[in-house]
């Protein structure tokens, strides 16, 4: 008996020990895009409704001390959190990086992160990066500089903050120096850039997997995933990159580290990836964030939805000509669609092709359709476009862009994206051949269209 009461008390501290750190967060900010703001931090996301004076407070349940993110729906700004924080904030969302106050413990934290972002935002990364490489090195080491002297002047009271953001204004500073070849050439329009000889190295000794490190700086983040990609090394295609990441990822320390490299690799898992399966369950395993779970099983489930004789999803749009067309109403028929928009540059330049099939394909059994996923703002600019260019085939807008339902379906992220249906409305290709692509005649002639 005594055992079992001992294990039980056991299991009840146990269970206390994993409890997440209750704070209290409170303020008012005015002029929101819709009466709500988010916290948001690995493992973590807080929606709060604001009352009807704009006002709110909360007792958040936070995983770790470190930089969340507050978004506002029009802003969105670093804050530090702490089982030690009691904050109350102020702002109008309409001014808010220069109307934002804090109080209270964490408010002197907090401060500081606004007064080094006003600092940092001084000059773009666009204008910081075109500068020549001695201007650059100038520039940084001045803003450095300048955040120093400001990290001086404050008396923190919190010394798990005092003591990380040292290192933190290091990163910011190794940050900019990883990224300047690349990003000159970018910003510099220099193709082929090569910085010189007496550039500063990248400091080799920083620990790059490290999970604490990761929680507290979001520049941290940046230089652990950029080095991270750069030190992957494969031969041969995407999928043999995607192989490599997989390993690289699995020796990783850090968790929260080996999230994040896959929440920007979640599309990895799609069609063009034979091996999408694999992927998806490699990611599934290595991850242990709930929400990407969800995320992978949604693209996943989509992919699976989307195979060859299954149902194809449907749509009702607007058509350029007047009225609307459903897919529905195009059963008997092959259905070639074509998901573009007219900012996309690699599907303007599929045009050509395109006609060029629908001449040849003209009078057999298969309709042409181009689905726009332009903003229903912009519908003048569409149809104007569709009239200048000569575009064929059935022309319609989709209602929500990216977010209609037919492109949800389908998982779209990517345009243009070209999708093959039966004549009985089933999906032949989810991922069909572009028009430029030999590929298409070649499926359209084993299909006898």
């Amino acid at each position: 008996m005594k055992k079992v009461i001992y294990l039980l008390l056991i299991l009840v501290l146990a269970s206390f020990t994993t409890l997440k750190e209750l704070i209290p967060i409170s303020g008012k900010i005015t002029n929101t895009a819709n009466g709500t703001i988010s916290i948001k931090g690995e493992l973590f996301e807080k929606k709060i409704k604001l009352k009807a004076d704009d006002s709110f407070s909360e007792n958040i349940n936070i995983p770790y001390d470190g930089i969340y993110t507050l978004e506002t729906g029009k802003n969105s700004i670093p804050i530090y959190l702490s089982k030690e924080t009691n904050l109350m904030l102020l702002a109008d969302d309409n001014i808010f990086n220069t109307s934002l106050k804090y109080k209270g413990k964490g408010s002197i934290e907090n401060q500081y992160i606004i007064e080094k972002l006003k600092i940092t935002s001084q000059i773009s990364d666009e204008e910081l990066y075109k500068l020549d490489e001695m201007e650059f090195l100038n520039k940084v080491n001045e803003i450095k500089t300048t955040i120093s002297a400001l990290y001086n002047t404050i008396k923190f009271s919190n010394a798990y903050f005092k003591e990380k953001e040292v290192a933190n204004i290091n990163y910011l500073e190794q940050k900019h120096i990883l990224f300047y070849k690349n990003y000159h050439q970018l910003h510099a329009h220099l193709k082929g850039f090569q910085v010189s000889d007496v550039f500063p190295k990248f400091d080799k000794k920083i620990d790059l997997d490290n999970d604490a490190d990761f929680l507290f700086s979001h520049e941290y983040q940046k230089l652990a995933t950029l080095k991270f990609f750069n030190n992957i090394k494969f031969n041969g295609t995407n999928i043999d990159f995607i192989i490599a990441k997989i390993i690289n990822i699995k020796v990783l320390k850090s968790q929260n580290l080996k999230n994040f490299i896959i929440h920007n690799s979640i599309y990895d898992v799609n069609i063009d990836n034979a091996n999408y399966e694999k992927i998806y369950q490699e990611y599934l395993f290595i991850t242990n964030n709930p929400k990407l779970k969800e995320s992978l099983s949604a693209i996943y489930n989509t992919i699976i939805a989307t195979q060859p004789h299954k149902a194809s999803p449907q749509f009702h749009y607007e058509n350029q000509k007047g009225g609307k067309t459903s897919l529905e109403s195009l059963k008997g028929k092959y259905v070639y669609i074509d998901v573009w928009a007219t900012w996309c540059g690699p599907c303007l330049k599929e045009v050509p092709s395109l006609k060029k099939v629908e001449e040849e394909y003209q009078g057999k059994n298969i309709q042409f359709v181009s689905i726009s996923v332009d903003n229903i703002k912009d519908r003048q600019k569409w149809s104007n476009l569709v009239n200048q260019k000569k575009l064929g085939g059935i022309q319609l807008l989709a209602d929500l862009d990216f977010s209609s339902e037919f492109i949800k379906a389908y998982e779209i992220k990517e345009i243009p994206r070209f999708i093959l249906i039966g004549p009985d409305g089933n999906i032949v290709n989810s991922n069909a051949p572009k028009p430029s692509e030999t590929k298409l005649i070649d499926l359209f002639n084993e299909l006898k269209i």
